[in-house]
C-alpha cells in the first residue's frame, strides 16, 4: 500500500518548498516545465488527492472561522467565544461554533465536515475523549494539510500548531499558596482525571506549593473526578475531618463542595475555606461567594482569533508555530479568609 502523503511530503522528498508544490499541482506559469512535471509525477505516483479547504484557501476565503469547544455549559468557553467573535468580526469574519460533547468521534466528524472547505480556518479546544485516548491524527492530517488551526486551553505537544494557554502550573501554585498563608494545614484536591490535561497541570501547582512549605502531599484528600457518576459523592469522600482547605479546578466543583461544607456544618471560611477555578455566574452568586481564580477567556479569546486569523492570510512558507501563555488572577471572595 503506497504511503498517504501531503504538500508536506512531497516538498520535502523533492527538496523544494510547500509553495511550489502547491503552484505546481494547480499548473501554475511561475514554476518551471521540469519542476511540475517532476511533482506532478510523484504526486501522481502516490495518488495524492489535494484537501478542499487548502485548495481553497489558495483561492478564495470564506470568511468563516469554525470554533469546536468540548462543552456546552460552561463560563470560561462561554467568554472565549465572545472574544473570539470580537475578534472575527472587527477583521470582517464570522464564526461558526459546534461542540465535541467530550466525545473522540463527534470531534472527527465535525472536523471532518469543517475541513471540506466550509470554513478558513479552525480554532478547537481538545475534547475528554481525544485526550484520553492519545489519538491525535484528525488534527495532525490538518497540520499536514496546512489548514490554519489554533488550539486553547486543552492542548498537547503532539500536534503542531499554534496554541493558547492559560497558565495552569501557576495558578494551581497562586491558589494553594493562598490557602497556605491563611493558615490552611490540610488542603484538599478537586481535580479531573489525569488524562484532562489542565487538570493535571493545576494539581502539580497544587503539589508543587504544598513541597515548597514543607507538607507532604496527602493522597488521601485528592480526588480526580469522574463526571459519569456522582460527583456529589466523590466530593464528599475528601471534604472530611481535619480538611480546613479546598481547591477546587473548576467553579463547579467549588460551588458542591460549599454546599457538602454546610451540609456537615463547618463554617466558611472560618473553618475551611474554599478556592474555585474560572470566574462566572456560579462564583459571584454562590452563599457564600466563591474565591476563585479568573483565566480571563475573554483575552484568550482575543488572542486565539489574531492568531489564526495572522495563519490565514499571512503566506509564509516557513510556518513556525507559537505558543502564548496567559497569566491568571486570584479574585478574593467570601469563601476565604481575607
Amino acid at each position: 500500500m503506497k504511503q498517504k502523503i501531503t504538500i508536506k511530503t512531497i516538498a520535502k522528498e523533492l527538496g523544494v518548498s510547500t509553495s511550489t508544490v502547491s503552484k505546481a499541482l494547480k499548473d501554475s506559469h511561475e514554476i518551471s516545465k521540469e519542476t511540475k512535471d517532476k511533482i506532478q509525477a510523484f504526486a501522481n505516483h502516490y495518488n495524492y488527492k489535494p484537501n478542499n479547504l487548502a485548495l481553497q484557501l489558495r483561492n478564495q476565503k470564506t470568511k468563516l472561522i469554525g470554533v469546536i469547544l468540548p462543552k456546552i455549559v460552561h463560563h470560561f468557553f462561554s467568554t472565549v467565544i465572545k472574544g473570539i467573535e470580537e475578534g472575527a468580526n472587527k477583521k470582517g469574519y464570522n464564526i461558526m461554533v459546534c461542540f465535541s460533547n467530550e466525545s473522540y468521534q463527534k470531534e472527527v466528524e465535525t472536523l471532518k465536515v469543517l475541513s471540506n472547505g466550509s470554513v478558513d480556518g479552525l480554532i478547537v479546544s481538545i475534547a475528554s475523549e481525544t485526550l484520553k485516548n492519545k489519538d491525535f491524527n484528525h488534527f495532525k492530517d490538518l497540520v499536514n494539510e496546512e489548514i490554519p488551526l489554533v488550539l486553547f486551553d486543552r492542548v498537547v505537544p503532539e500536534i503542531r500548531c499554534d496554541k493558547v494557554v492559560v497558565d495552569d502550573v501557576g495558578a494551581g501554585f497562586k491558589a494553594t499558596k493562598y490557602l497556605l498563608n491563611q493558615g490552611c494545614k490540610k488542603i484538599a484536591l478537586i481535580t479531573t482525571p489525569e488524562h484532562v490535561n489542565v487538570g493535571a497541570l493545576r494539581r502539580k501547582g497544587y503539589e508543587r506549593a504544598l513541597k515548597e512549605n514543607g507538607f507532604e502531599i496527602d493522597t488521601s484528600v485528592i480526588v480526580e473526578v469522574d463526571e459519569s457518576i456522582d460527583v456529589k459523592e466523590q466530593i464528599r469522600t475528601v471534604i472530611k475531618e481535619g480538611v480546613d482547605g479546598v481547591f477546587a479546578v473548576n467553579e463547579i466543583y467549588a460551588a458542591k463542595s460549599i454546599r457538602i461544607a454546610k451540609e456537615k456544618g463547618l463554617q466558611i471560611p472560618n473553618e475551611i475555606s474554599i478556592i474555585g477555578f474560572t470566574d462566572g455566574q456560579i462564583s459571584a452568586y454562590a452563599s457564600p461567594s466563591i474565591t476563585t481564580i479568573a483565566q480571563h477567556g475573554l483575552t484568550m479569546g482575543r488572542q486565539v482569533i489574531e492568531m489564526l486569523i495572522e495563519r490565514i492570510e499571512k503566506d509564509s512558507e516557513e510556518y513556525k508555530p507559537k505558543t502564548i501563555v496567559i497569566s491568571s488572577d486570584l479574585k478574593l471572595r467570601e469563601s476565604t479568609k481575607n
